[in-house]
């Protein structure tokens, strides 16, 4: 079981603060995923198979291989900007 002083504590180093009640609450939802990792732990020869990273099989998904092409040298790239600033295209200021 995890003490809502150490989530106090957690929450303190990551710089922000909750209600009591939502510490509470935050217990409860730990209390259920430790449950939920001993059922796991429980599972016979649970370490003969390898986590998914996805839950289905994607037949499909591939990433197709990098190839080099011919690509724009810098001054023909930069031909058509409106302005330009030490080799690169210079763009409106839209932050304060």
């Amino acid at each position: 079981m995890i003490s809502i002083e150490k989530l106090k504590k957690y929450a303190n180093n990551l710089e922000f603060d909750m209600k009591e009640s939502e510490y509470e609450t935050l217990r409860d939802e730990f209390e259920i995923l430790f449950k939920q990792m001993e059922l796991i732990d429980s599972i016979p020869d649970i370490e003969k198979y390898s986590p998914m990273s996805f839950p289905f099989k994607l037949e499909d998904a591939y990433l197709r291989s990098d190839e080099v092409t011919m690509s724009l040298d810098k001054k023909d790239a930069l031909a058509n900007s409106k302005d330009t600033l030490n080799d690169s295209v210079k763009v409106p200021k839209v932050v304060e």
